[in-house]
C-alpha cells in the first residue's frame, strides 16, 4: 500500500471536496489571469470578465467553475460563439491538483505552500502554450519566494533549497548556452531558466533528475502526437517546454518518494 493510499484513507471526504472547491474557485481565477495576460489586460481592468466576441458581460451565474461551461453548452450566451476550451480545462487541472495535494499532505500547511506554487506553474505553463513566454512577473517572484518557503516547510532545508534552486537553474543556462553554440539558435529560452530555479528549490536537488525525465519524456511525447496529427509539421518545430518542466515538477512535488522508494528497492 503506498502513501497516497494510506493519506486517501485517512483523508474525509469533507476535506477532498473543500480542496476540489478550492481548486475549482482559483482554477477561474487562473483562466481569467492567463487570457487577460495574453490580450494584454490587467487583473482589474476590466473590472468584470467579458466575452472576447461579443463584449457581454457575463453574469455570476454563468462564470461557476466548470459548471458553466456545460450549462452554456461551450457558448456565450449573447452571442453564442464558442467559449475557449482553455477555461475548463485550466480549471479541471487546478481542482485535479487540489484534490491530490489533499490526498498525499492532508489539511496543512504544505498543502497551502504547494496550492499556491502549483497556481504559478499553472498559469506559466498556459501563456507558455499560447506565447511562447514564462513570464517574468511570475518566475522571479516564484523563485525568490520558492527557496524560504521549501526550506522552512519541507525536510528540504536551506542548503537543499539553495543547491536546488542553483542546480536547476544552472543546469538550463549551461544547456541553453550549449545549445544555441552547437545549432546557432535559441533551443531553450530564458524563461524555462528562471523557472527551474523555482522549480529546483521546491524539488530539491535529489529530485531534478526525476523532473528533468518527466519533462523530456512528456515534451517528446507530445512532440511526436502533434506531427501525427498536423501532417505538416516539420521534425524539431519549436514546442513551449514550461508545461512540461511543470507536470514534471507537480508528479515531483507528489510521488517522488514512492518513486524513490520504488527504484531503489527495485
Amino acid at each position: 500500500m503506498t502513501s497516497a493510499t494510506i493519506n486517501f484513507i485517512n483523508i474525509s471526504p469533507a476535506a477532498i471536496a473543500s480542496a476540489a472547491l478550492i481548486g475549482a474557485v482559483l482554477g477561474s481565477f487562473y483562466a481569467c489571469a492567463v487570457y487577460r495576460y495574453i490580450a494584454g489586460q490587467t487583473l482589474t481592468n476590466p473590472p468584470r470578465s467579458m466575452c472576447p466576441e461579443c463584449g457581454h458581460m457575463i453574469a455570476w451565474y454563468e462564470n461557476i467553475p466548470l459548471l458553466s461551461y456545460f450549462f452554456l453548452k461551450g457558448k456565450c450566451a449573447s452571442c453564442h460563439k464558442p467559449i475557449s476550451l482553455m477555461y475548463p480545462l485550466i480549471e479541471s487541472v487546478s481542482v485535479l491538483w487540489a484534490v491530490l495535494l489533499m490526498i498525499m499532505y492532508g489539511p496543512s500547511p504544505l498543502w497551502l505552500m504547494y496550492m499556491f506554487f502549483g497556481g504559478l506553474l499553472i498559469v506559466a505553463s498556459f501563456i507558455d502554450l499560447k506565447t511562447f513566454i514564462l513570464p517574468d512577473i511570475i518566475t522571479i517572484p516564484g523563485s525568490i519566494a520558492a527557496i524560504p518557503c521549501a526550506a522552512m516547510l519541507t525536510n528540504i532545508g536551506w542548503e537543499g533549497a539553495l543547491i536546488g534552486a542553483g542546480l536547476g537553474g544552472g543546469l538550463f543556462w549551461s544547456l541553453r548556452l550549449l545549445y544555441r553554440g552547437l545549432r546557432g539558435i535559441e533551443g531553450l529560452g530564458l524563461g524555462d531558466v528562471k523557472i527551474m530555479f523555482m522549480i529546483g528549490a521546491l524539488a530539491g536537488p535529489q529530485n531534478i533528475p526525476l523532473v528533468i525525465t518527466v519533462a523530456a519524456f512528456s515534451g517528446l511525447l507530445a512532440s511526436a502526437i502533434m506531427m501525427m496529427v498536423d501532417k505538416k509539421r516539420e521534425y524539431g518545430s519549436m514546442i513551449p517546454f514550461g508545461p512540461f518542466l511543470a507536470l514534471g515538477a507537480m508528479l515531483s512535488i507528489l510521488y517522488s518518494d514512492t518513486f524513490w522508494i520504488w527504484y531503489l528497492q527495485g
